[in-house]
Order: C-alpha cells, then structure tokens, then sequence
C-alpha cells in the first residue's frame, strides 16, 4: 500500500548537480529505512545510498564523497545531492523503502524510476 514517486532527474553536464526526492504515501507499521538504487544500460541494479530510521547512512563507493542521502523527521521523503557528476553516474535512479507490515513481516517497495543523464 506505500507508494513512492521520485522526481528531479534530468540532463546535466559532467561537474554539475542534481537533487532527488522520493516521496512516500502510505505508512509502514514500522520504517526500517529508505535507499536509492541505480541501474545503467547493460548493469545490473545496484544500491547507491540508504539510510536507515536512525539517520544512519551508507554509500556505494563509486559516490562517497560526491552524493549525500537526507531524510526528513517523519522518513515521509527522501533526498539524495549529487554533486559533481560524471557520465558514469548516468543511469535510472529508483527510491526503494523497507519496513514492517506488522510484528513479523517485513516488505519493501520501489518507484518508477527517475532518468538522470550526464552529458556534454
């Protein structure tokens, strides 16, 4: 029943920056966490950045340094900065978000996909 939409993806050339959000509708019983992930042509999907209820993070590597994941206090919305992108960082970003159901069960949800080209 959680829906996520992403939104601020677009063409930008390499050096420049980009702001995702995602945000969620529905609720979890309880939020374990939201992330994005990312998938280029000929790729398989991999995890860019999460973050879980607590605020704590995680990275791939190839963006350390470069992108920041932030929520906001009700993990209603998700953000990820990225900032000083390269044509390898081109790919569909997809906002991915894992919780509880109930006191056992746990599932997660995807949205659509948000294109990010960089370019020159």
């Amino acid at each position: 029943q959680v829906q996520l939409v992403e939104s601020g993806g677009g063409l930008v050339q390499p050096g420049g920056s980009l702001r995702l959000s995602c945000a969620a509708s529905g609720s979890f019983f309880r939020i374990i966490g939201m992330g994005w992930y990312r998938q280029a042509p000929g790729k398989q999907r991999e995890l860019v950045a999460a973050v879980n209820a607590g605020g704590g993070t995680d990275y791939a590597d190839a963006v350390k340094g470069r992108f920041a994941i932030s929520k906001n206090n009700a993990m209603n919305t998700v953000y990820l900065q990225m900032n000083s992108l390269k044509p390898e960082d081109t790919a569909v970003y997809y906002c991915n978000a894992k919780g509880y159901i109930d006191y056992v069960r746990h599932d997660e949800y995807w949205g659509q996909g948000t294109q990010v080209t960089v370019s020159s």
